[in-house]
């Protein structure tokens, strides 16, 4: 299972999702979070693994 977390919120999804796959599964919007796997951004079409941790990190934008 993929772990991930946000914000105070944790879930576990099944392995081998894309990364975008996975922000999906949980609910949130691809565009407005960030991924992170073992301290390092990572793209919305890398392949997550059974035991993987993600970070997913809110966008903040203005001006």
């Amino acid at each position: 299972m993929i772990k991930v977390t946000y914000r105070n919120k944790q879930w576990e999804v099944p392995g081998q999702q894309t990364v975008r796959e996975v922000i999906e599964t949980v609910g949130l919007n691809p565009a407005m979070v960030l991924a992170v796997r073992n301290g390092k951004l990572v793209l919305d079409s890398e392949m997550l693994g059974h035991d993987d941790e993600l970070k997913l990190i809110a966008v903040i934008s203005g001006g």
